[in-house]
């Protein structure tokens, strides 16, 4: 079996095209939709992914305000700027760059952003929303891979889905999207963990596997069962002195054993991580769209 490729890029596309739609129908109701991003620090991956996320803005039409901090800044200068961002009437979604400088706690940050521009969808407001199941920014990488299973035609309901990894920004709100009686849902959902007993004999039940645990190539051959769906969250660098860079990116899935396996699987790169900022853009005009006139 050679697995069909879920290809992220071009199902990203489709949905960046569908934004950019919303975002030309609100500019004729006199609202530009507009993205503040904070960023603390000159970590290079993160300046990376801001820089992604500033050239998707760029492309659909989305009005992008980067504030840059020293990684020196006291968690009350960025608390205060949040406060500033929350009050300004112009921005309607607040990004936050994670991870922050260790002399600030994430999650005194994440809580001061409003809810209502909570874009990123970590806020506990949209967390427990998402829970009992009412409309809430949904958390952009469990919505990516939903996007990408719907389009894709991947049956989700009734399907058993298995989730390698509880982190708050994929496993918990994975396993909360999908256990809803919803479009894209509605299906049984097991969660393995670092404290899970024999995970394999778990892993080999998924219809749909979904593995973010952050390490590369932890999926191997032997741990899924033939036409699985794979969903590989992971980014992992590994050293490749062949490659410009002097290393490669690789996800948590054993691509060339895996692919063998499988009905359909997500690469690394070009699968998930265009899809999480596919969906930081249609929550951005998703906010807009709730205060436009």
């Amino acid at each position: 079996m050679s697995a069909r490729i879920i290809d992220g890029k071009t199902i990203a596309d489709s949905v960046l095209g569908e934004v950019r739609e919303r975002v030309l129908a609100l500019g004729t109701r006199g609202t530009e939709p507009t993205l503040a991003a904070v960023l603390v620090g000159d970590d290079p991956a993160s300046m990376a992914y801001v820089k992604n996320k500033r050239r998707a803005c760029d492309a659909v039409g989305i009005r992008s305000v980067l504030h840059r901090l020293s990684a020196d800044i006291p968690e009350s200068g960025l608390l205060e700027l949040i406060t500033e961002l929350n009050h300004d009437r112009s921005i309607h979604g607040i990004l936050v760059q994670l991870p922050l400088p260790d002399q600030i706690d994430s999650h005194r940050v994440i809580e001061r952003i409003d809810p209502a521009k909570d874009v990123d969808g970590f806020h506990p407001v949209n967390i427990g929303r998402l829970v009992i199941g009412m409309d809430a920014f949904r958390s952009c990488t469990p919505a990516g891979i939903v996007e990408l299973l719907v389009r894709s035609a991947v049956q989700i309901e009734g399907q058993h889905v298995v989730v390698l990894g509880r982190s708050n920004i994929v496993g918990k709100p994975m396993m909360n999207l999908l256990v809803q009686k919803d479009r894209g849902a509605n299906a049984t959902v097991t969660v393995c963990h670092s404290g899970t007993r024999g995970l394999a004999s778990y892993s080999r039940q998924a219809d749909i596997l979904i593995a973010a645990v952050g390490r590369a190539g932890f999926v191997t051959a032997d741990m899924v069962k033939p036409g699985v769906v794979v969903i590989d969250v992971g980014i992992n660098r590994v050293d490749d002195t062949a490659a410009r860079r002097g290393y490669r990116l690789v996800g948590d899935v054993d691509f060339d054993s895996v692919s063998r396996v499988a009905s359909a699987i997500s690469p690394v790169p070009g699968g998930v991580g265009p899809m999480t900022v596919a969906m930081l853009m249609w929550n951005t005009v998703k906010a807009a769209q709730r205060t436009a006139t």
